[in-house]
């Protein structure tokens, strides 16, 4: 099973479920073991399947990190904060979050797009 650790140690991922903001990004940055890094692509394909099957998904897309990295960023887009608690705290996806390595650790983070004038749109 993965350990969680919060990315922002003043807000935590809890507290961004009590959120009713939307659309909003998902974020999600796992360490792991070079050696078990095909068990944490296989049990994050495992919940991304699950996961695009539920009301306010939108996308997702996994990154790893170059150079030899074991580091891994998952990327997903929801709906709104609702949503995303639905499917995050639905039993069967609690019991997926077992299947990952030993050494797995996760921190997710709620994000929202700002719009920046001439860079970035909301």
């Amino acid at each position: 099973m993965s350990k969680l650790q919060e990315l922002d140690p003043i807000v935590a991922l809890a507290d961004q479920l009590q959120s009713e903001e939307g659309p909003v990004v998902l974020v999600n940055i796992f360490t792991v073991d070079a050696a078990e890094e095909d068990a944490l692509v296989t049990a994050w394909t495992h919940d991304a399947h699950f996961m695009k099957e539920q009301p306010g998904y939108v996308s997702t897309q996994l990154h790893k990190g170059i150079a030899g990295s074991s580091t891994f960023m998952n990327y997903a887009i929801w709906q709104d904060v609702a949503s995303f608690r639905a499917a995050f705290t639905n039993p069967e996806f609690q019991r997926r979050i077992g299947q990952y390595p030993p050494s797995a650790v996760t921190r997710p983070h709620l994000f929202t797009k700002l719009a920046i004038d001439n860079l970035c749109t909301a």
